[in-house]
């Protein structure tokens, strides 16, 4: 009777011992885990966990209405990360700007997680709306495969739809989205790309206090045959449209040709009165007003209308370019000389000894295998030097101060 008690009595401590445990591996199995905390296990990639990250501010500190924004797709993940780290470590670490992330087709988890984790500031993920990204309803979808399939060899990207939809969306949709109404400022920022220098300063304070609409750093060649019939519909417009055009505009810019301000060579043939200059789009920082206005919206719903995205294949950039060019004051654009730059495959970096060593500058990208060429700001296909004549002319770099930061 003793023995059957005492079994008894061993039998109910256990139970009771088993409800505990058992209740605090569940209560403590809700918790996240976090991968930062002492003593906590080393997990295997393939773990299914769920992480709980500490907590950072995200609050903004720069004064302006400004964001980052980057179009790019779920596999190209670690470019994005890449230019994120590049530029949060060069500039927005200290700001803490937002970054706005576009994409046609719903962004994954991963890529949501690894982003956000990677910036500073908040992090905002938008689907484009499918009217914005594909080819407008009077484009004749025959002639637009016809053309994709005779240009496969002979343009560059010629053959790649979406990449028809990507330039068609940046030249006239990208500043429509949703999330970016919210803002008054932009800064473009590509997968893939590395930023040289430190910045020392908030590039859109810089341009909202000198009452500047765009800044970029790379000016360079276009391939005329991406783009045979735009001069002439530029021509069209200007003629359709006179009364837009800037009084101090710099058409100049875009349209002299004289071979002293490319070290005595040969400008690039072009077959137009267009010298094919234009401003590399994959940087650029600007006012997202400029693009909302009436006249600039103008202009780009006649350069979509005439089909020149579809039936050929005009770039972002020279679209941009010509709008800038023609349509603002070009005391407003704005050339940044001094913020080091590589989107493959052209560097562009301050040449001035003290500029370097003072902003830190290491004018060799990462992701280089061999040693890159000197700076395209020197090479004979850049623009600059007419840009330096034609536009704002050259800045000096201790207009700002850099002592700020």
């Amino acid at each position: 009777m003793n023995k059957y008690l005492s079994l008894l009595l061993i039998g109910s401590l256990l139970s009771i011992y088993y409800y505990y445990v058992i209740n605090h591996l569940n209560s403590t199995s809700q918790l996240p885990y976090n991968p930062l905390a002492n003593h906590q296990p080393k997990l295997a990639g393939n773990q299914y966990l769920s992480k709980r990250f500490p907590y950072e501010d995200k609050k903004q500190i720069g004064k302006e209405n400004a964001t980052m924004v980057m179009l790019v797709r779920n596999i190209e993940l670690k470019g994005a990360l890449e230019s994120i780290r590049s530029l949060e470590d060069r500039f927005n670490k200290y700001y803490k700007y937002p970054w706005v992330f576009l994409n046609d087709v719903p962004f994954d988890d991963e890529f949501i997680e690894q982003t956000s984790l990677m910036a500073s500031g908040e992090t905002y993920y938008e689907l484009i709306p499918e009217d914005d990204w594909q080819p407008p309803p009077f484009i004749n979808q025959t002639k637009l495969t016809e053309n994709l399939i005779n240009s496969r060899h002979s343009v560059l990207y010629g053959g790649v739809r979406s990449y028809r939809n990507m330039c068609h969306f940046n030249s006239g949709f990208f500043y429509k989205q949703k999330r970016l109404l919210n803002y008054d400022w932009y800064f473009r920022v590509e997968p893939d790309v590395e930023y040289m220098c430190d910045f020392q300063y908030d590039p859109f304070e810089l341009l909202r206090v000198n009452n500047k609409v765009y800044g970029f750093i790379i000016a360079i060649i276009e391939y005329e045959n991406t783009i045979p019939s735009l001069w002439p519909t530029v021509e069209s417009f200007m003629k359709e449209y006179p009364e837009l055009l800037h009084p101090n505009n710099a058409l100049d810019f875009i349209t002299t040709n004289e071979t002293s301000l490319n070290h005595y060579m040969d400008m690039i043939p072009s077959s137009t009165d267009y010298n094919l200059c234009h401003f590399w789009s994959n940087f650029e920082i600007g006012n997202l007003n400029f693009f909302r206005n009436q006249s600039y919206e103008t202009f780009f719903d006649y350069m979509s209308r005439s089909g020149g995205f579809y039936y050929e294949r005009w770039g972002d950039a020279p679209v941009h370019t010509i709008g800038l060019s023609l349509l603002a004051d070009k005391n407003a654009i704005h050339h940044f000389e001094d913020i080091g730059y590589y989107h493959a495959p052209y560097l562009s970096c301050p040449s001035a000894r003290d500029v370097l060593s003072s902003k830190r500058c290491v004018c060799q990208p990462r992701q280089a295998e061999k040693e890159v060429n000197r700076t395209i700001d020197t090479n004979v296909y850049s623009c600059l030097p007419r840009w330096w004549k034609y536009g704002s002319g050259k800045r000096f770099l201790n207009e700002i101060d850099y002592q700020r930061q």
